[in-house]
Order: C-alpha cells, then structure tokens, then sequence
C-alpha cells in the first residue's frame, strides 16, 4: 500500500459567502493545500445553511465542524453516532489541529439533532454543487460520450407511516463514480414523478441518460429530448401495449445495424452478445405519443456454461434515440449497471441498509452523507493517473484511511 499519492492537477474551488479555509488558516496556521479534496471538502461543510437559532448565543458547535465529523469519521468506518463520537474524541487534537471541534466533540443527542434538522434539500443541493466541481474536472478526459445512470435506491433501515421504506433516485456518472444530484420519492408517491425533478436540476445536454423500465413514460421522455439530451430506457411490461406490440413486429423487421462483441469469459461463463438496431418508427404504433427519431434496441445474449454445457439465451428490449449506427451502445447498455454496483457499495462497505432512522429527512440526510463518502474515493480514483490507483476498489481504500487519521489526512491532503 505505497502507491497513495494524487497526480497534481489544477482544480476549481467553490464560491462561498465565506471562505471556510481562511479561517481555518488565521485561527490555527495549519497549511491545507491549495485546491486539494480537503479544502474543498471543508468549504462544503461550512457552505450548509445552519437550521439552528444561531443568533441566540448558545450554539457550542459549528454545523460545519460536525458535518466534517460525520463524514471524516464514516469515511474511517464508523458506523454508530457512538463510534462517531470516539472517533472525533480519539483524534481531537488532530481536528482543533485544523480549526474544527475547538469546543469539543458533540454528544450523541447533538449528532441525532443534526441529521433530523438538517434541510435535506439544501444539504442535497450542496451535495451536487460539490460533486459537479469535481465531476467536470475529471470527466474532461472521457473521450465518448458522457453517460448518466438514474436508478431508485430503498433506505431499508427506515419505515414509513405507510409501512413502505422511503426512496431516494439518484443520477450517477459511471465514468467518474460520483453522484450527481439525488431526488426523495414523496411517500404517496413513486421514482415515475420524482426523476423529472432530477433531470431539472443536470445538465443532460449532449448526454445519455440509462434508466430502468419504470422510466419509460412520455413525461420522462419529453424531459429528457427538451433539455437536448438521450435516452436509453429499458422496455418491459409495466408498458404493456408498447412492449407487446415491438415483439409481434420485430420478428418480421430487418435490423437497420447489428453488431456482435467478441465472446467474454467470466464466472465459469463464455457469452456471446448480440446488438440489433431497428427504426423504432416501424416498430412502434402510436408513434404521436412517443414523438419521431426513436430506434429500438434488441439485446441479445447466449451464455455457455463452461462446467456443464448448457446454452442459454436472454433477449431484452430498449426504446432511444440514438443514431442508428452508433457502434458503442452495448457499452451504455452494460454500464447502466454500474449504479447498482454503487447501491450494493453503499450497503456492503457502509453498510446503509442497517442503519436505523425514525424520520424520513434523517434517512435523507444519512443518504447524502453516505454519497458524498462514496465520490470522495471516486474522486481520488478519478485524478489519478496510473492505472493501478484507479483499479483500487472502495473497500481497500477505506481500509487504508481507516488505519490512522493521518493516513485519512493524507489522502485527502492530496491535489
């Protein structure tokens, strides 16, 4: 574990009311390098709007220096409000060493009041200010075409009135591993109204959007084709008359492109995957509901079990806009997939499906905390630039800064 040290890159640092790191520096003198993750990451802290009285003269601790807490100490592995508070207690000297906690650590009761008074929408929308910054420097160097995931995710550990965990859909970059921008499903409701919300809040111009089936409505559509986007939807039965009627059609259609990827073994299996691609036009009925410029997308996939010989093949279907030629659609269609990986990361390494929380705006909150954790390893990855940095999985890095808090200090030291 020797090779922890950022290539230096130029970066853009946040526009504040007030500039956090200043006075860190004037109270202290400790040097925080210019345009590293840390600053950045402090700026965020202190940028939360406080919900609290502050000017009634009793507030001991700044919203900023528990929001660094919460997150430096998740960031080490702590999961319990309890851990927090011996995390913050065990490197004291080394946070006041930064001009945080110079009144002590929080109790328990104060770190419960924080997550259930935080405005979750604020604390959301800082979240995409700070995760945007860092997604446009490093995405500079894709050369394809930028791609978006939208995928909903259960916050398991807490229940609604209504008996139902709450939802919360989130937009994520596979390219650079951050999550852009979250939007909380309304108890009564479901992701179908609460993804048009979070496609107003990116930008998607010139950018494919992935989503689930659940995404194919017109509304979502006609969101995505007015913000100059694409879109690459799967297509299922919850539409029933749309997808029913592809089949009967496609079986007599001649695809306008088709392309074979090389076989991929993996698991103990050889899969061969096929792509055709057909003028949607033709396929689809009502053609004034779902507008002009569509193509469908036929997924075709033969697997041969390597130990046993059996053959097996899965075919799926995906409504887009794309040209028709547009030679790396399987790629898009593989990497949607990724936004579950980073569903299954934020339960198995942080582990946020057992975290327990009474309210919903706590879960939120919890949820965003947890997210800006996730991209903080994406975005050290992201600048890197030797390949064995960027291979290094989220788990053997949070055992690296979870070794000692200088190891932590370190690693987000770096530019």
């Amino acid at each position: 574990m020797n090779d922890f040290t950022l290539d230096q890159k130029s970066s853009v640092g946040f526009n504040k009311e007030a500039n956090a790191i200043a006075k860190v520096q004037r109270k202290t003198g400790t040097s925080i390098a210019k345009g590293s993750i840390l600053e950045r990451l402090i700026d965020f802290a202190f940028s939360i709007p406080d919900f609290r009285r502050t000017n009634m003269g009793n507030i001991r601790h700044q919203l900023g220096d528990i929001v660094m807490l919460m997150i430096l100490a998740r960031m080490s592995r702590c999961v319990r409000r309890a851990d927090i508070i011996e995390f913050g207690r065990h490197n004291l000297g080394k946070l006041q060493s930064l001009g945080l906690l110079n009144n002590g650590v929080p109790s328990e009761p104060i770190l419960c009041r924080v997550e259930s008074g935080i405005d979750e929408l604020g604390f959301s929308g800082q979240m995409a200010v700070f995760s945007n910054a860092f997604h446009n420097e490093i995405a500079k160097a894709c050369s394809s075409m930028e791609i978006i995931c939208i995928d909903g995710k259960a916050m398991c550990g807490t229940v609604q009135d209504n008996g139902r965990n709450p939802d919360i859909v989130s937009a994520y970059s596979p390219s650079t591993g951050i999550t852009l921008a979250t939007e909380a499903c309304k108890e009564k409701s479901n992701e179908i109204k609460a993804v048009p919300v979070l496609i107003d809040n990116i930008d998607i111009a010139g950018i494919l959007v992935t989503a689930d089936a659940m995404s194919m409505q017109k509304e979502i559509i006609d969101k995505i084709r007015e913000k100059d986007g694409y879109f690459l939807i799967e297509l299922k039965a919850n539409q029933r008359a749309l997808r029913y009627g592809v089949e009967d059609r496609i079986r007599y259609a001649a695809p306008l492109f088709t392309y074979i990827e090389d076989p991929e073994l993996g698991h103990g299996r050889i899969e061969q995957r096929t792509y055709n691609v057909y003028d949607g036009l033709e396929l689809i009925a009502d053609k004034d509901r779902w507008g002009s410029n569509l193509t469908v997308v036929e997924f075709v996939s033969n697997t041969t079990n390597k130990s046993t010989g059996t053959e097996t093949a899965e075919t799926r279907l995906y409504v887009s806009n794309l040209p028709v030629d547009t030679p790396w659609i399987g790629k898009a269609v593989r990497n949607h997939w990724s936004i579950e990986s980073m569903h299954w990361g934020l339960d198995t390494n942080l582990l946020q499906d057992s975290i327990k929380r009474k309210s919903t705006k706590a879960a939120r909150n919890l949820d965003t905390i947890h997210r800006i954790v996730y991209s903080l390893f994406s975005i050290w990855k992201g600048r890197r630039k030797k390949l064995s940095g960027k291979a290094k999985g989220l788990a053997e890095l949070m055992r690296y800064v979870s070794m000692s808090f200088t190891r932590l200090l370190h690693f987000l030291s770096q530019k």
